[in-house]
């Protein structure tokens, strides 16, 4: 292809669509998109796409966006199914961890590992506060589990752009979007884990707020508006109970549900990115941007919103990486909807801390406040102050350039920082 020629693409419903290099850019119906270097294969790719997508009958653009909402919908079993299984299989593992939440150390990483384990940063929040709320965990101690919590939920995501493995440019562009969520956790922790050891900042205005709000009994139950998990129940239940009973209930069937969620989510990531390279071009790329990619409080907002919906952080920030393997959004766009999923995970278990009775009903409503000020003194710290906003994503990009080059990298830094380092802690101080 020369830059000196113009292309015409074959109508469509009397519609001819233009594709003219200006500037070096190509000038379509959907308007200007930049071109590398001529003759090159980048050059013809967005070309052949932009003009793909003009010269699409409507019906098969229509059944496109279909298939990126079951696609989407599958990921979001997926990762339910993944969570099904790990409960089942080490559920009753995951709450004896905290017989050894009286190290403030070995309570963080147990909140890491736990989270790990079961795929969720709520469920582990809500072990933590239900344990206090009964009286059986004191709040000193749940407060570094669910600091650790905020850093294991993060696995998922880097997870799913392990999809993108063997394509370099994808690959980088999607791991350096999942693991913004990482170094922000890991720098919100480093910073306010130290605080909270010397001066109970979150301890003592957690129990300044909850003095003042507890009593509230009008705020509803958020189980009765999960509409995401209402739609994917029946089929997450489908499958893990056709498992069970093939399995007569053993570790065997919980151990199939983890390997099934994680072959779910590669095969819909692959298909996602393959679906949005064909659609998400022109108008619809545009629209995307300006919802998720354009203001960045806006992006904060539709990220916590998202989230409270959906109630995982994990479902929202893993539902975008697709988009940034395709290069339809960057790392810095989805810095703030990751930001913002980070404080909207904290409004379930507050909501059901609500519902707490008995003698330690208030300490357990302040625990879940605990979680709720921490994500919000996070954002204020670290994506307010210039100096600091930078360091996450920056750490980020530089991860997923060196991963890309190196693939043991990624797999070292999963299992030392998620697995050994928080098993090493929890065992030195059992053998203690």
């Amino acid at each position: 292809m020369s830059t000196s020629a113009t292309l015409v693409a074959p109508s469509h419903e009397g519609m001819t669509a233009e594709a003219a290099p200006v500037n070096n850019t190509i000038i379509t119906g959907a308007g200007p998109v930049p071109v590398p270097p001529p003759h090159s294969r980048a050059a013809r790719k967005i070309v052949t796409a932009e003009v793909r997508a003009e010269i699409l009958p409507r019906h098969v653009r229509i059944l496109g966006w279909v298939g990126v909402a079951a696609l989407i919908y599958l990921l979001i079993a997926a990762v339910s199914i993944i969570s099904r299984g790990f409960s089942t299989l080490s559920g009753g593992a995951a709450e004896s961890l905290f017989a050894f939440a009286a190290n403030p150390w070995v309570g963080l990483f147990v909140g890491v590992l736990a989270t790990v384990l079961i795929q969720s940063s709520t469920t582990t929040t809500a072990i933590a506060v239900t344990a206090v709320g009964a009286g059986v965990l004191p709040l000193s101690g749940a407060i570094p589990i669910m600091l650790g919590a905020n850093v294991g939920t993060t696995v998922t995501t880097t997870l799913i752009a392990l999809g993108y493995i063997h394509q370099r440019d994808e690959y980088r562009r999607a791991l350096a979007a999942s693991s913004i969520h990482d170094f922000y956790n890991w720098l919100a922790l480093a910073i306010f884990f130290p605080l909270e050891l010397m001066f109970q900042p979150l301890e003592r205005l957690s129990g300044v707020l909850t003095s003042a709000m507890y009593g509230m009994t009008w705020l509803p139950d958020p189980g009765d508006f999960n509409v995401i998990r209402t739609v994917t129940r029946p089929v997450v239940n489908l499958i893990a109970d056709s498992t069970y009973s093939i399995s007569n209930g053993n570790g065997a069937g919980a151990a199939f549900l983890v390997v099934l969620g994680a072959v779910l989510i590669f095969a819909s990531v692959k298909y996602l990115s393959k679906l949005l390279k064909i659609l998400m071009v022109g108008g619809a790329r545009d629209m995307l941007t300006r919802t998720a990619g354009g203001n960045q409080y806006v992006a904060m907002a539709t990220g916590m919103g998202a989230t409270v919906i959906t109630q995982s952080s994990t479902i929202t920030t893993s539902v975008l990486i697709p988009f940034a393997g395709a290069k339809l959004l960057t790392t810095k766009q989805l810095y703030p909807v990751t930001v913002g999923a980070n404080i909207g995970t904290t409004f379930t278990v507050v909501f059901a801390a609500f519902t707490l009775v008995g003698g330690n009903a208030q300490i357990g409503l302040q625990a879940a406040f605990v979680h709720l000020l921490y994500n919000i003194f996070s954002m204020v710290v670290i994506y307010m102050i210039p100096v600091l906003r930078d360091v996450p994503l920056k750490c980020a990009e530089w991860l997923a350039e060196v991963a890309t080059d190196r693939k043991w990298v990624i797999a070292t830094y999963l299992v030392g920082a998620f697995i050994a380092l928080p098993l090493g802690v929890i065992m030195v101080a059992a053998l203690n």
